[in-house]
C-alpha cells in the first residue's frame, strides 16, 4: 500500500537520522542552548536574510500556533483567520483555550482577501460599542493554505499594508512552508516572507524532520520572555538539541529546498495522472496537496492499495478527496496510483 493521506507518514530524512546518530553521545546544554540550535538559528537567519532575527525551536505546529498567538496578543485581543484556517478548524480550540478568540473571515480557496480584511476592521472600529467586543490584534494566514493554495507577493503586501494601517501583527503559519516556496507558482522566497510579516515559522514536522518547527521573528521582535512563554505552553523540549540537529541538517547544503522540490515534482505527476483520467479537481492547487473529486466506484477501487483522505462526501456518493505528497514520496507511488485508477476504469 502507498499512502497519500498526509505529508508526515514517514519518520525523518535519512540525513537527519544519520546526524542524530553521529551526535548522539555529544554532551550539550538543554532547552535550546546547545551548539546545534545556535548553528541552526544562524543558518535560518542567513536563509531568511535577517541577521538580527530571533529564532526559537518549538515542538509542533499546534503548540507553535497557540504559543506565538498567546505570546503576542494582549488578553483582550483575538486573531483574524480564514474560516478554513488551521487554528479555526483543526486545532481543537487551542487558541481559544489560551484565552483568545479566533475571528474568522470568508475564505477564497483558503485565502483571505485584503479588501475584506480592511472592511472588517473599519466596521469594527466604527461600531460605537466596539469596546465591548474582542479587539483584533493579529492576522493569521497559512503558506500554503489548508487547500494547498499560496499567496502572491502582491496579496501578501496588500494584507501587510492593512495590518500596518490598523497596527496588527501578521503571523504566517509555515507548517508546509517548504512546499509553498518550492511551487512553480510562488513568486516569493523566504527573504520576501521575512520582510512582509512580523513572525513566521518554518515547518519541520511535515518537511523532513521527525518533529519540530522553527519560529522566526525577523526583526528581533520576539515578545518579552518568549522563552518562558514557550515553556508555559508545553512547546519547549528539555533536549532541545533534537530540534537543533534536525534544522541544522535541513538548512545545510540546501536540503530543505531540495526535498521540498521533490514533493512538488511528485504532486505535479500525481495531478497529471488524475487529469489524464478526466477526473476533476475541487481546487487547482500548485503545491503538494491535491483535491480530486472521485466517484463512489473510484473511491472503492482505490481504498486498500492507495491511502488518501475523504474531505467532503456528496449525495451522489462522490467525494472531494485529498492526496498529499511529501519529501519521501517515491515515484513508484505515483505509478501504483495510476495502475489502481486503471483498474477502477475496467470494473
Amino acid at each position: 500500500m502507498y499512502s497519500f493521506t498526509c505529508d508526515y507518514n514517514e519518520g525523518a530524512h535519512p540525513a537527519i537520522i544519520r546526524r542524530l546518530a553521529e551526535t548522539n553521545l555529544d554532551q550539550e546544554p538543554g532547552y535550546g542552548e546547545d551548539d546545534f540550535c545556535a548553528s541552526a538559528a544562524a543558518r535560518i537567519r542567513d536563509a531568511a536574510g535577517c541577521p538580527g532575527a530571533d529564532v526559537f525551536f518549538l515542538t509542533g505546529g499546534t503548540q507553535t500556533n497557540y504559543t506565538v498567538i498567546d505570546g503576542m496578543l494582549r488578553q483582550h485581543e483575538g486573531v483574524i483567520a480564514a474560516q478554513t484556517g488551521h487554528i479555526a478548524v483543526h486545532e481543537a480550540g487551542a487558541v481559544e483555550f489560551s484565552g483568545h478568540k479566533v475571528l474568522t473571515l470568508p475564505q477564497h480557496e483558503g485565502k483571505i482577501d485584503a479588501s475584506e480584511l480592511r472592511s472588517y476592521l473599519k466596521t469594527f472600529y466604527q461600531d460605537d460599542s466596539h469596546t465591548h467586543m474582542v479587539y483584533p490584534g493579529m492576522v493569521y494566514i497559512s503558506f500554503p493554505t489548508e487547500y494547498g493554495t499560496i499567496y502572491s507577493r502582491a496579496e501578501l503586501q496588500a494584507i501587510k499594508d492593512v495590518c500596518m494601517d490598523f497596527n496588527l501583527s501578521l503571523f504566517v503559519d509555515g507548517a508546509r512552508l517548504g512546499y509553498g516556496l518550492a511551487s512553480p507558482a510562488a513568486d516569493i522566497d523566504m527573504k520576501d516572507l521575512a520582510r512582509l510579516c512580523d513572525v513566521f515559522y518554518i515547518g519541520g514536522t511535515k518537511v523532513g524532520a521527525l518533529c519540530g518547527e522553527a519560529v522566526v521573528f525577523p526583526r528581533g521582535n520576539a515578545p518579552e520572555h518568549f522563552f518562558t512563554i514557550m515553556k508555559q505552553h508545553g512547546a519547549l523540549l528539555a533536549k532541545g538539541r533534537l530540534l537543533g540537529v534536525q534544522f541544522d541538517t535541513l538548512f545545510t547544503d540546501g536540503l530543505y529546498e531540495k526535498i521540498s522540490a521533490h514533493a512538488i515534482e511528485m504532486a505535479m505527476r500525481l495531478k497529471e495522472v488524475f487529469v489524464s483520467k478526466g477526473i476533476p479537481f475541487y481546487i487547482d492547487s500548485p503545491t503538494n496537496q491535491q483535491f480530486p473529486i472521485l466517484s463512489a466506484g473510484q473511491i472503492d477501487s482505490l481504498l486498500g492499495p492507495i491511502g488518501f483522505e475523504i474531505w467532503e462526501r456528496r449525495p451522489d456518493g462522490s467525494a472531494v478527496t485529498r492526496f498529499a505528497t511529501s519529501w519521501a514520496t517515491p515515484p513508484e507511488a505515483i505509478d501504483a496510483l495510476k495502475e489502481a485508477l486503471g483498474s477502477a476504469e475496467s470494473k
